[in-house]
């Protein structure tokens, strides 16, 4: 099973209360899960807002079942941000 990184950003890295933590699932829907399990509360209402970028690339509308992380790779949390 892949294992990697999960990068928190703005409210997600405060309810998390981490700016990073290891991952080792298949795919986005695992990863989310375990970590909805390791911080639940305020991390999984976050979590329901949130974007994730996977290495760098958008997830958009696809199925957190359907996207599929690599060995090495980066989850980034990113919560709706104010301003522009």
């Amino acid at each position: 099973m892949p294992a990697g990184t999960i990068r928190y950003w703005a409210a997600a890295k405060a309810a998390a209360g981490t700016a990073e933590e290891s991952y080792t699932a298949a795919t986005l829907e695992e990863a989310l899960d375990a970590v909805r399990a390791r911080h639940p509360g305020e991390l999984s209402r976050v979590l329901r807002r949130c974007s994730f970028l996977i290495d760098g690339d958008p997830v958009g509308t696809r199925s957190h079942e359907t996207v599929r992380l690599a060995e090495g790779g980066t989850v980034e949390v990113l919560p709706p941000f104010a301003g522009g």
